[in-house]
């Protein structure tokens, strides 16, 4: 199912809370994204909340508050749970709309007063908040449905055929590693591994030395499915909850030793970060688009990964930015700088199709489940969504506005992703931000 606008997406809908009336706030009243949160001073049990403007409202306390009438009412009785696929991801459509219709009510300027009053000793400056991982992520697929991404990178090592037969046709990826991901601001070290750079000498256990980002969308799954089950295209968005940010941090140069022939491993599986907010299906039905327009002489999909709603709206616009602040940056007090832009419109798979493929063997998914969708570029050079493009494998340095350059991270550089839908009629809304610092190798 795709979600539909309705009056909790209207552009002059406003709240009590001035600050989600900012023009350029990531969570409007529109928005509501959900994330799993503790108060930073008391490390008080941990709760799901929602984020509007700066600050984030916890769900359980406004139930105690009897704030939630009964068709809200199981979503917030379960706000108490440490993480959203115990509570939250499980609920079906009609239960999720009904909850993001009442928390429009208690925080829109028409609220009455006592319950403006009663929300608001509920509200938490962001500022004053420590954030966790959304769900407890039982399994993670990684995605390479970017077409520019994979013609890049394809290129750089197979110039005479950058795309393999079977990219057309089947959406490709790879199981990653749950137990790495962490959430956005946790410090990343650097990884060591074999590195065979010099191909008249025996690999050496070394630092990475070609340490890479990769921007990123993520989805989290809902309801699951059974083993042995499939799912349709036409039911695939009936288990996607919502969205998020993903950085997928890449060793290059271990990459490039060890992906033969069975793909990624350690290159891939040492850190993986994710955003703290998880965006709605819903909150995104405005930005939806139509799935990427092959161009004339490409494979159509396969039956099972075509559907008339998958063409017309199955993809995403959804700007993404990439910046990077080095040590001295941030010493010097300079504000990061923009590596890259591109958007999920340039996938040529859509997030519909990367779930249908992967339970279409009968692989159970389950609540909780992340997939991503690999690095997210576009066809112009400003719009490659990490270093070993930008820097085309580290040939073509960055030049960055303090002199510094870059062909890939160094330690102490600081990678910040953001997020965020725009279209005329609608009010912007975002994702935050997706954040990582680089440490040393121990």
């Amino acid at each position: 199912m795709t979600y539909e606008t309705n009056q909790t997406h209207d552009q002059n809908l406003k709240s009590w809370v001035e600050s989600a009336n900012a023009p350029d706030t990531d969570f409007p009243i529109q928005n509501l994204p959900f994330c799993v949160f503790t108060r930073s001073c008391t490390y008080e049990n941990i709760r799901i909340g929602v984020a509007i403007g700066d600050f984030v409202l916890d769900i359980y306390s406004c139930y105690e508050c009897c704030l939630f009438d009964d068709e809200s009412f199981n979503i917030a009785v379960t706000a108490n749970n440490y993480c959203l696929d115990h509570s939250v991801m499980r609920k079906n459509a009609t239960v999720q709309s009904a909850f993001r219709r009442r928390l429009v009510e208690i925080l829109s300027e028409n609220a009455d007063e006592e319950t403006q009053k009663n929300v608001k000793r509920n509200l938490i400056p962001t500022d004053e908040v420590e954030f966790y991982l959304p769900a407890h992520i039982g399994d993670y697929t990684d995605f390479y449905c970017s077409i520019f991404h994979a013609t890049n990178v394809g290129s750089m090592f197979r110039p005479d055929n950058p795309l393999l037969p079977n990219y057309k046709y089947v959406p490709i990826g790879y199981h990653g590693r749950a137990s790495s991901i962490v959430v956005s601001g946790t410090e990343i070290t650097r990884p060591k591994g074999q590195n065979r750079s010099d191909e008249e000498k025996p690999p050496e256990y070394i630092p990475a030395k070609n340490l890479d980002y990769e921007m990123e969308v993520g989805f989290f799954v809902g309801n699951g499915n059974e083993l042995g089950e499939t799912v349709s295209i036409e039911d695939a968005e009936k288990h996607i909850f919502g969205l998020c940010l993903v950085n997928d941090w890449s060793a290059r140069d271990v990459q490039a030793w060890e992906y033969q022939p069975l793909g990624p491993f350690l290159a891939k599986n040492f850190a993986t970060s994710v955003s703290p907010f998880v965006v709605t299906m819903e909150a995104l039905a405005p930005f939806r688009t139509n799935a990427f327009a092959r161009p004339k002489g490409d494979p159509q999909p396969l039956d099972y990964l075509s559907s008339e709603a998958n063409e017309k709206s199955g993809g995403f616009d959804i700007n993404l930015e990439v910046y990077l602040q080095t040590q001295r940056m941030r010493d010097e007090n300079t504000e990061p700088f923009l590596l890259s832009r591109s958007n999920t419109k340039d996938l040529y798979w859509t997030i519909g199709q990367m779930l249908t493929h992967h339970a279409s063997n009968g692989c159970n998914l389950q609540t909780g489940d992340l997939m991503a969708t690999g690095t997210v570029s576009g066809a112009d050079k400003n719009a490659r969504g990490c270093l070993l493009e930008l820097t085309w494998r580290g040939k073509e340095p960055i030049e960055l506005p303090n002199g510094e350059t870059r062909r890939f991270l160094e330690d102490g550089d600081e990678v910040i992703m953001k997020g965020f839908c725009e279209r005329e009629g609608f009010r912007r809304i975002g994702f935050g931000e997706c954040r990582g610092i680089i440490l040393p190798a121990e």
